[in-house]
């Protein structure tokens, strides 16, 4: 399979090596400094690069007919125009905030949790990120994400940094070291608290999980989920 890696940082060379080692060839490596010149080329595109570059990136891909799979985050007040321009042009697309599988399988646990605790009374959620110095967007997309799943399923109705009312989700916002990403959401009552955590160690499992969206995507026309990609009921 042809890979264009829109976006070559950190996490764009860990996509590389892995999918190298996967067997797949790389034929574009976008960064700033360069063109979309072998766009067209490749079979499916996963774009790692920062919000102000996502929905250019996203953009030419359905415009040259590459199926995309989008990790960035920080982007999504133009997430709507990017579904219509999928449509529009029959594309293929899966954009998540985290394309770890063990982080996919955490948002399941979290909502199955959120149904558990909605008629519980005496709870209060919140939530803990902890990401790296480097990180350009607070909260991170899958806080935001772990937090829509609560909101779905409880009668919290907004997420906040700042100290909301009792029908907002209070998210900490963290950025220290070269922390790959840490996420905890905890239920808190006067008698005791809930807490589930998932910790990633490394940027391995992020571009593992995107390669293997991209292995699913190619070739395919639709605006899909990890759900999709995992058969995640």
């Amino acid at each position: 399979m042809k890979i264009a890696l829109l976006g070559y940082g950190k996490m764009g060379q860990v996509i590389e090596r892995i999918a190298l080692e996967r067997g797949h060839e790389i034929v574009l490596k976008k960064d700033e400094f360069n063109t979309y010149d072998g766009l067209s080329n490749a079979d499916v595109a996963i774009d790692f690069s920062v919000p102000m570059a996502a929905v250019d990136n996203i953009s030419a891909c359905f415009n040259n007919n590459v199926p995309v799979v989008s990790g960035t985050t920080g982007w999504l007040d133009r997430y709507d125009e990017m579904i219509a321009l999928c449509k529009e042009k029959n594309g293929g697309f899966i954009s998540s905030s985290n394309f770890s599988l063990g982080v996919n399988l955490f948002f399941g646990l979290n909502e199955y949790l959120a149904k558990m605790m909605a008629n519980i009374d005496g709870y209060n959620v919140s939530m803990e990120e902890i990401h790296h110095i480097h990180k350009l967007d607070a909260p991170s997309g899958t806080a935001i994400s772990l937090a829509q799943g609560v909101i779905e399923n409880t009668k919290y109705k907004n997420w906040t940094l700042e100290n909301g009312t009792e029908n907002d989700i209070h998210i900490e916002a963290v950025r220290t070291g070269e922390v790959p990403g840490t996420h905890t959401v905890t239920y808190d009552s006067g008698i005791d608290s809930i807490e589930i955590k998932h910790t990633a160690h490394n940027r391995e499992g992020f571009a593992l999980g995107a390669v293997i969206a991209a292995e699913w995507l190619a070739g395919k026309q639709g605006i899909f989920s990890m759900r999709d990609v995992l058969n995640i009921q």
